[in-house]
């Protein structure tokens, strides 16, 4: 199925409105009016469509954003039909989305997620090489879709510094070990939970590990109390490590019920832009 799959570039009216059928088809919910997409689209912003043949199958949605003196892409939406998932669509939608994005002129792209669901962590920190440095508590209110309702709709804010040496040579550390200060137990259904005790962090460790489940969508199914214990555990641990200068840069798989995040001190990461015909990169804060 995938060898048939192309990627191109949306510009038209009729585009925004494919683009608006498939977000029916993920989603259920209410959509983005195509008159916001087609006007994105022709000013700084980004929309992108995968295809099967003639039948569009998934697509990114960005728009400029601007903040402490500095402009960057704002990736608002990402989705794919359901027969079309875990095809790599959603990795080939973001490497054009970042071919482009270059092309204008971007260097940072940034979008959120939710940090308990461990598909989307994996692309956008393990394959993608994005970075997260900000915990946003609740940050779309109460939502009522299949995949959210239930829970506080925290999220992680993705710092995607594209033409970085971290991106462009897919730099990971390498570190011999990580801690790992949190223990992970079972709920009398067999479900995991995790034990935390935030004085169990030290701001001296290289890196740490912290567990999240491997299906919270299961959990949140059989022990809703349970799914809501993760969110509020999660969010306190991610939280303090942030405050104390941790960045999260990978989620390790395992072949147990949890994976694990990597956490490792910000500063230890190579975000200088590589220039191709110029050595002198600089770093951003």
């Amino acid at each position: 199925m995938k060898t048939n799959l192309s990627i191109r570039k949306l510009e038209s009216n009729e585009d925004m409105r494919m683009v608006q059928g498939l977000e029916k088809q993920i989603w259920g919910e209410n959509t983005v009016p195509t008159h916001q997409t087609y006007t994105a689209s022709k000013n700084g912003g980004l929309v992108i469509g995968a295809f099967d043949q003639q039948e569009i199958v998934g697509f990114s949605y960005s728009f400029p954003g601007f903040a402490n003196g500095k402009t960057y892409l704002c990736s608002h939406m990402l989705g794919v039909h359901p027969n079309y998932q875990l095809l790599g669509i959603g990795k080939m939608l973001k490497d054009e989305q970042r071919k482009l994005a270059k092309e204008i002129g971007y260097d940072l792209m940034t979008w959120t997620f939710d940090p308990l669901e461990s598909r989307n962590a994996y692309l956008n920190l393990t394959k993608l090489h994005g970075i997260s440095t900000t915990y946003l508590e609740n940050c779309y209110g109460e939502m009522e879709d299949g995949l959210n309702k239930g829970l506080p709709s925290d999220r992680l804010q993705v710092e995607w510094w594209i033409s970085s040496e971290r991106v462009e040579d897919g730099w990971t550390p390498q570190l011999a070990n990580y801690d790992r200060p949190f223990d992970v137990g079972q709920s009398e259904k067999g479900n995991p939970m995790m034990e935390v005790n935030l004085e169990e962090i030290s701001s001296s460790s290289e890196g740490m590990e912290v567990p999240i489940p491997k299906n919270i969508q299961f959990i949140k199914k059989d022990e809703p109390e349970l799914a809501l214990d993760w969110r509020m555990k999660i969010r306190a641990v991610f939280q303090s490590l942030f405050g104390a200068g941790y960045a999260l840069v990978g989620l390790k798989k395992s072949d147990t019920d949890v994976h694990y995040y990597q956490f490792i001190k910000r500063t230890m990461i190579p975000l200088h832009i590589k220039h191709e015909e110029n050595s002198n990169d600089y770093k951003r804060d």
